[in-house]
């Protein structure tokens, strides 16, 4: 597969990596007493970190150029509406276990680390296997172009995270309470160190995000398998993801048509990802950059003009959810381990 290549040296890694630290940091540092999240305050943070992602590109415009610069938007922009999708399913994960607001935040921060982790994993195991192996780019166009008919015709069904596998399995080695204890993930319990609710909430997050890492960054590397833009975006896309879950919770009834955005956008990476192994080639950055923007704006627009006459709740979760997302508070929110009567397209959620 023919791409872009560019020496990128260890000391920018290494700056970025550290960049990335301080940012989170300076995060958890804002957020150390584990008050509940507003409207106002989450918007200011989802500003600052789509701030710095889009002055990411910048950077990167000056430093190698506009093919460059634009393959990162390119990329930026696809996971950024991807991790939309998050939101909506980690809304559920909240509703189910009904967590408290003021700690949501606290597992969406090690949830985030999670997934910058797996995302980096993944990035060089399947640059890695693209490069090496042209007929595997076969294989991932397949998988985006199935994910996405899945997300936009699945049927509705009951989602359980308590049932998700890889919970079942921490829970069954790892000594856990049934309840929360504030903000802890681990405390001890007649002189037993047990886990806690809120860790068994973290493991389904992390759990999920499993699954959306997959899908996310073989998306971006049907754009560039250039692991150092793939990177980047993924990361200063994920970055933001606490806040933008803070900003949308109490809007995500409005997304109704979103999903079938997304799925077009996995089709068309997929179906990108085909045709550049074949004598079509790779499609031109500037063609792939409109066919992202467009969809995401076509289909955020038909979600907000459907919904324009439904009021969306002033913070904490959904009120109610389109098809395709999770569930809200039309009834009572859902005791811990409670069956929740949500319903989300199948995207591999758990």
């Amino acid at each position: 597969m023919n791409d872009l290549s560019f020496a990128v040296p260890l000391w920018v890694w290494a700056a970025v990596t550290v960049g990335i630290g301080v940012m989170l940091a300076v995060d958890l540092i804002a957020h150390r007493d584990n008050h509940v999240i507003g409207f106002r305050e989450a918007a200011v943070w989802s500003s600052i970190w789509i701030a710095i992602g889009l002055g990411f590109g910048c950077i990167l415009l000056l430093w190698q150029g506009g093919e460059v610069s634009s393959t990162y938007y390119a990329g930026y922009l696809i996971e950024k509406a991807l991790s939309i999708d998050n939101v909506f399913v980690f809304a559920l994960v909240f509703s189910f276990f009904a967590v408290p607001d003021a700690y949501q935040h606290k597992v969406l921060f090690w949830g985030v680390i999670g997934a910058l982790a797996f995302r980096l994993v993944f990035i060089f195991i399947g640059a890695e296997l693209l490069q090496v192996f042209f007929w595997t780019a076969y294989l991932f166009g397949a998988f985006l172009i199935w994910t996405g008919w899945k997300m936009a015709f699945s049927k509705d069904e009951e989602v359980h995270p308590d049932r998700n596998p890889v919970v079942r399995l921490v829970k069954k080695i790892i000594p856990t309470d049934s309840k929360f204890h504030g903000a802890k993930f681990f405390t001890h319990i007649n002189g037993r160190r047990v886990a806690t609710l809120l860790f068994v909430v973290l493991v389904a997050v992390e759990a999920t995000d499993l699954i959306f890492a997959v899908d996310s960054v073989a998306a971006v590397l049907a754009i560039t398998t250039n692991t150092f833009l793939v990177w980047t975006a993924n990361a200063f896309a994920v970055l933001g993801l606490r806040s933008l879950y803070f900003c949308l919770a109490g809007l995500l009834r409005r997304f109704r048509y979103l999903h079938y955005g997304l799925a077009v956008l996995l089709a068309f990476a997929g179906v990108k990802l085909i045709l550049s192994e074949t004598p079509v080639g790779k499609l031109p950055i500037p063609l792939t950059l409109g066919v992202i923007a467009a969809t995401i704006t076509v289909s955020i627009a038909w979600s907000l003009i459907a919904t324009r006459n439904q009021p969306a709740e002033a913070g904490g979760q959904p009120a109610e959810t389109p098809a395709g997302t999770a569930g809200g508070h039309d009834e009572a929110p859902p005791t811990p381990h409670q069956p929740a009567a949500t319903s989300t397209h199948d995207k591999g959620t758990p």
